[in-house]
């Protein structure tokens, strides 16, 4: 069984980080609004980026490791630029 980390754009620009084991079924209680919390408010959102794990404990922790990132961390990990990335991580470490 595979399980995702993933990242949506809401409808106000913020972005939201989650995990699963069914993406697509997870896309689509986001869209409808099944899932309470942050996105309800926030539809549509949009599916930006998303990454495959074996396991539900490496698509969590994927999933707390983003979210303490910077926006243009998450940003530069969408158009996967990697060298954007370790700059960022560097200049942060500073």
């Amino acid at each position: 069984m595979a399980f995702w980390t993933y990242i949506l754009r809401c409808s106000d620009g913020s972005y939201y980080v989650g995990h699963t084991d069914d993406i697509e079924y997870r896309m689509a209680q986001h869209e409808r609004g099944a899932i309470g919390g942050y996105t309800v408010k926030r539809r549509p959102v949009s599916l930006l980026w998303s990454d495959q794990f074996p396991t539900r404990d490496e698509a969590f922790a994927a999933e707390r490791r983003l979210k303490g990132w910077s926006r243009a961390k998450k940003e530069a990990l969408i158009a996967g630029d990697w060298q954007r990335i370790s700059l960022l991580a560097r200049n942060r470490q500073k």
